[in-house]
Formats: structure tokens, C-alpha cells, sequence
């Protein structure tokens, strides 16, 4: 039973991540992500503890995303 339930998730989760790739990501996107991930390790880093990684994640986040959509306007990206 257990083993069931074990491969009912990982199909679960596979089918949603490979659902997630079906178009390619815009610079937003993906400086959103880059963002969030380099902000939260640097406020982990220097503020420490959950609130400076949370703190530092949605800093980012933010300002990845902006980068990255500043981009997509200069290469006149369509949608």
C-alpha cells in the first residue's frame, strides 16, 4: 500500500513539472526565480536565521524580476 501511494506521487509530480515546461520562460520569470534564490541565500547570510532568507528571497525576487522584464522589453519580447 505504502509503495502505491509513493508511486502515485512521484507520477503526480512529474506530470505538473513537465506541464510547468511547456512554454519556454520569459527573462521576468526567470530573473523572478534566479532572484529569489540569490536574495534569499544573501539575507540568510548576513541577517540570518528564517526572517532575513524570507526577507532576502522576496528582495530578490522582486528586483530579479524587473531586471528580467526590463529585458524583455528592450528585445521586444511577444506574448
Amino acid at each position: 500500500m505504502k509503495t502505491r501511494h509513493i508511486l502515485l506521487a512521484v507520477s503526480c509530480t512529474a506530470a505538473l513539472a513537465l506541464g510547468g515546461c511547456a512554454s519556454n520562460p520569459t527573462n521576468a520569470q526567470v530573473g523572478t526565480g534566479v532572484g529569489a534564490v540569490v536574495g534569499g541565500a544573501a539575507g540568510n547570510a548576513i541577517f540570518g536565521g528564517p526572517v532575513g532568507t524570507i526577507g532576502g528571497a522576496a528582495a530578490g525576487a522582486l528586483v530579479g524580476h524587473e531586471i528580467g522584464e526590463d529585458r524583455d522589453q528592450r528585445r521586444g519580447y511577444r506574448r
